[in-house]
């Protein structure tokens, strides 16, 4: 645990670490990031930067830059649900890359993450409630000219099922496409092939994880970007009695909520968090590291949800030098293999997104690769991105577009795993930290 008063012994050590790796860092930043994380171990959890009018926790808040703010709000507009006086209180937060916008040159995805909090009499009118809200708002922003709907994850499969050739379990999450959401319901089968329907108003009384996605195009900054609603849905009862759909109340240890209005409603639900909440987060954090690290390779998402257990869990020296890993300009990488999928979300029969912002993403794609990679690498990615552009609207060539895309996205990820790979074994604390969940 950092010694509040001697942050420069820390500081020299993560200073020798990024010199023997080829990180370039910025020694003042690191030094202040180190000194505010020592002095606020004392202070309040959460905290307030009045000038721009947002919140959160006092560690999420020392990542949090304000100069996207406007940009985040904008996209807040398409994903929020609105209050409903006496019925409906909400509270949208950034979550993810999008709330450590100091530090995250390169975010993934635009993730936000709402409190949704309904006052009902009983639970059968709370699930009502929440079958309207967010059916409407599918429907609402099923499509348009800056964003298309991609998925609504709502309730469980309440049996085994076998849906477009895939076996899926019992208590997983449903995905429905805007198509079954005008229908209200998804057809699938049993495995032994007998039909299963599952309506939205079944879904809507178990309606556990629950999460929207489009593909967004940014007039203002000309760029596509996936965005999604993480949904924390709760039923208060008439005796203040405070409920999670899901059966668990998220903590707040990676939220910045966009506005201060939202106080009322946050603090109300803050106070029934669980008092292992931390230790908890941690736990699932760690899981998460423990899949990207063995299963699903992917050392990117690895080092993000690494950062967030040293920062919260007072391991600062390893937290501070995975944060100067972020402002690399190889990480733009992972930026990259973002977009191309979200290239893909984008390029369906029925969106309205036009077809000349999707060839400006793939321009924007080329040219960030181009600067960043030099020689056999660059050549091979650049030539896989310039296909992928040359395929764009042509629908005959939707096979090779998949085909390209991930081709492309296989390429890229190999290339961010390695560059993380390197550096976080590099690292003698957290190659140990990375050992013992392997060998765990």
């Amino acid at each position: 645990m950092l010694d509040p008063n001697a942050p420069s012994a820390e500081l020299a050590r993560i200073l020798e670490s990024a010199r023997r790796l080829g990180i370039e860092l910025n020694e003042d930043d690191a030094l202040q990031w180190l000194t505010a994380m020592a002095a606020g171990a004392s202070g309040g959890d959460i905290v307030m930067d009045t000038r721009a009018g947002v919140f959160g926790h006092r560690v999420t808040m020392l990542d949090f830059s304000p100069e996207e703010l406007a940009y985040f709000r904008r996209v807040g507009r398409l994903v929020e649900f609105q209050d409903e006086p006496g019925l409906v209180e909400t509270a949208l937060a950034l979550s993810g890359s999008a709330a450590q916008s100091k530090i995250q040159t390169y975010p993934g995805d635009c993730d936000f993450f709402e409190r949704v909090n309904i006052r009902a009499a009983d639970r059968e009118q709370c699930a009502a409630i929440v079958s309207r809200l967010i059916r409407d708002k599918a429907l609402q922003t099923e499509k348009g000219d800056s964003h298309q709907l991609i998925e609504v994850k709502f309730g469980s499969f309440p049996v085994d099922v076998v849906r477009q050739g895939k076996s899926i379990k019992a208590g997983s999450p449903i995905g429905w496409t805007p198509a079954e959401i005008h229908a209200g319901r998804i057809e699938v089968s049993a495995p032994d092939g007998t039909p299963v329907t599952v309506t939205w108003d079944q879904a809507a009384h178990e309606p556990g994880w629950t999460k929207l996605d489009w593909v967004v195009a940014d007039p203002v900054r000309g760029q596509l970007a996936n965005a999604s609603n993480m949904l924390d849905i709760t039923w208060e009862a008439p005796d203040g009695t405070i409920t999670p759909l899901d059966g668990y109340l998220d903590p707040y240890f990676q939220e910045v909520y966009l506005e201060a209005g939202s106080i009322p409603i946050f603090s109300k639900l803050a106070k029934h968090v669980s008092a292992d909440a931390l230790d908890d987060y941690v736990a699932q954090l760690e899981k998460e590291v423990n899949k990207y690290l063995n299963r699903d390779l992917n050392y990117g998402k690895a080092a993000k949800r690494m950062y967030n257990i040293f920062r919260l869990t007072g391991r600062y020296e390893e937290a501070a030098f995975i944060r100067e890993l972020f402002d690399e300009p190889a990480t733009v990488l992972y930026q990259v293999w973002s977009l191309i999928r979200t290239l893909d979300d984008a390029l369906r029969p029925d969106s309205d997104i036009p077809l000349e912002t999707l060839r400006r993403q793939a321009d924007r794609l080329i040219a960030e690769v181009e600067r960043i990679l030099e020689g056999t690498q660059e050549i091979e990615i650049v030539r896989r991105l310039q296909r992928l552009r040359d395929t764009l609207g042509d629908q005959a060539g939707r096979l090779a577009w998949t085909s390209q895309a991930e081709a492309a996205r296989a390429e890229v990820i190999n290339l961010v795993n390695n560059f993380f790979h390197a550096k976080l074994t590099g690292h003698a604390a957290i190659r140990i930290y990375i050992d013992s969940l392997q060998n765990a």
